[in-house]
């Protein structure tokens, strides 16, 4: 029996006296995408910033192999492996490329961002420009790079895919498979479902801060999973269009 490259047992959170998070559990397995579902205020951030160590849980254990990692601090937890890219890019827009990915690094930036470079070329021609002045789709490039370094064996990735153009979330979702395929594990906040159910190999939704699952994403409809999701009657709300369009 392998052992989960993520394993979060029994965890709870929140901010001050407000419990956002309850009793949460989520494995990832090795070389698996784990999707997490849920409608803004569930709670999915949360948890993604108690596993990063952005965010003390008040109950439960995070796991990283077999190294408990509840207790440790973000750099420790990403030196062992943990790459947290946080919702709105997580870059330094004031430095150079170069210098945004030399922060991640000890030695060789070209040896340790081989396959990064490989698969986001058009970061590699852009090494002396200001993060802060690329496009937003090349902006989320070099925040994804840390993804591909040697060391980082989970990817918790919030919100990847926002604001870009579909083109660009194509780039994105193939760069996810490429880390899949080096044998990368991936824990996946996304906002677009369809995208999700299609790349993940389990699917856990995420209500009011309680996780259910883990789900086969082929079971789920993904209708009733959007309306869920984003809390919208698709039904209602498709008859409500055809009726506006009438008046």
């Amino acid at each position: 029996m392998t052992t989960p490259t993520l394993q979060v047992t029994g965890l709870s959170a929140g901010y001050g006296k407000l419990t956002v998070l309850r009793d949460a559990n989520v494995t990832v397995e090795p070389g698996s995408v784990v999707a997490l579902l849920g409608p803004n205020g569930a709670g999915k951030s949360t948890l993604l910033a108690a596993i990063g160590g952005l965010l003390t849980p008040t109950s439960g254990s995070v796991r990283l192999g077999e190294t408990d990692i509840t207790k440790h601090r973000p750099a420790t937890r990403a030196a062992a492996g943990i790459c947290l890219i946080p919702e709105g890019r997580g870059i330094f827009p004031g430095l150079s490329v170069r210098e945004n990915l030399l922060l991640a690094v000890d030695g060789s930036l070209r040896d340790q961002y081989a396959l990064a470079l490989e698969t986001f070329p058009e970061i590699g021609r852009r090494m002396d420009a200001k993060a802060g002045s690329l496009s937003g789709g090349q902006q989320q490039m070099v925040a994804l790079a840390r993804a591909f370094l040697p060391r980082s064996s989970v990817i918790v990735l919030d919100e990847v895919s926002m604001g870009l153009a579909p083109l660009v979330i194509d780039q994105i979702f193939d760069a996810l498979g490429v880390l899949r395929d080096s044998g990368k594990s991936i824990l996946l906040v996304e906002q677009y479902v369809g995208r999700a159910l299609t790349s993940a190999d389990v699917v856990h939704l995420i209500d009011r801060g309680q996780v259910s699952g883990p789900i086969d994403p082929s079971s789920l409809d993904e209708d009733e999973l959007m309306s869920r999701y984003l809390g919208i009657d698709i039904g209602t709300d498709l008859e409500e269009s055809t009726a506006e369009e009438n008046v």
